[in-house]
């Protein structure tokens, strides 16, 4: 059933919508997975705070145009489905990356990240990229580490005199 001009441009306004928010895109080409696979992709998506749509391609290229993922708008051909990360720069990629690993019939194609189109082989690189819990927790140790030391530094000195102490008393014992 072929789309009417109302529901395209209400198709192309909701993905530009989103891109223009997202952190990162994954288009990956979906051919060959099953109605059950692709539910389960989108309900993991949902649950990764990642938007999934399969829109046609011309509608894509006209979504991603004038948002920082205009750069992938020449690699968009074939059946692809995309992937934009809402919450952290790596969930679609993870996304992709995790439920390929299950089902091979899920291949990336283009990714992009802060308007820079990078290859398909750099998916499991994106989406190793920490979430923002685990960012903060790396901020938080690494300013965290001077202070330690410091009170460690300074716990040292009253305790290298009281073992010094200690050192001189049993002296003191064994030669009496």
């Amino acid at each position: 059933m072929a789309l009417m001009l109302e529901d395209k441009k209400k198709i192309v306004s909701e993905v530009a919508a989103v891109a223009a928010d997202a952190h990162s895109a994954v288009a990956a080409e979906y051919r060959g997975l099953t109605v059950d696979e692709m539910t389960e992709l989108r309900s993991k998506a949902r649950d990764g705070g990642v938007y999934l749509r399969v829109v046609k391609n011309t509608l894509a290229r006209r979504a991603v145009e004038g948002t920082e993922f205009e750069c992938m708008r020449d690699g968009l051909s074939g059946p692809l489905l995309l992937a934009f990360s809402q919450e952290d720069p790596g969930s679609a990629a993870r996304l992709v990356r995790d439920f390929a690993k299950e089902h091979n019939k899920l291949q990336a194609r283009v990714l992009a990240v802060g308007g820079e189109l990078l290859e398909a082989s750099e998916l499991s690189r994106l989406a190793d990229l920490p979430t923002k819990d685990q960012a903060i927790s790396m901020l938080m140790s690494v300013m965290k580490a001077p202070a330690e030391k410091l009170a460690r530094t300074m716990n040292e000195v009253p305790g290298k005199l009281v073992r010094t102490f200690a050192a001189y008393r049993d002296q003191k014992q064994t030669a009496a």
